[in-house]
């Protein structure tokens, strides 16, 4: 007897998909993007055969600071008009120890599509919520480099650091909501 392949969609209400960067080499700028859908699907009760699927709306980017969103919209860096959404794909998940996995996946941003792996921690399942909904929970993190996508504006301070680092430290919190 097969499992049934099972549905599950993102709760926006209850993720966060987030993200930080150096600031002047001496701090970090988060941020995260407050529109976003996702879905899942898997047979294993352990998520170990997921399929994510992720769109981001990046002109709903949020990192405190309307003058540096604006900036992070423009063409040195999301470049939204252009590019409104940025897609994540996964294409595997591999078990490291219990309830963690490496998910390998596709993320296209500017238009550019590359491999990324992220760090996925499985939290559980609650079978029933108190309105009778199934709800599954997650932590994925990883770090990208921006300029593999095109995203290499920057300053070069009179130190000689940099205004804004390379690298993009990703950080999501996922309640999965099972249809």
């Amino acid at each position: 007897m097969t499992q049934e392949q099972k549905k599950w969609f993102f709760e926006p209400a209850h993720c966060k998909i987030g993200f930080a960067v150096s600031h002047f080499g001496i701090t970090e700028t988060e941020g995260h993007f407050r529109q976003f859908d996702g879905s899942v699907e898997a047979q294993a009760d352990d998520f170990s055969d997921a399929q994510v699927t992720m769109h981001i709306d990046v002109s709903s980017v949020d990192t405190l600071d309307k003058q540096r969103d604006g900036h992070l919209l423009s063409a040195d860096f999301f470049h939204a008009e252009k590019h409104p959404t940025m897609t994540f794909v996964s294409t595997g998940m591999r078990p490291m120890a219990t309830n963690t996995y490496k998910m390998d996946g596709t993320l296209t941003l500017l238009g550019i599509s590359k491999p990324v792996e992220l760090d996925v921690e499985f939290r559980g399942i609650v079978p029933k919520d108190p309105f009778g909904n199934t709800k599954a929970g997650f932590k994925a993190t990883g770090t990208i480099n921006r300029k593999d996508w095109g995203m290499t504006w920057n300053n070069i301070l009179d130190f000689g650091g940099l205004a804004v680092g390379e690298e993009v430290k990703i950080n999501c919190q996922i309640e999965l909501l099972k249809q």
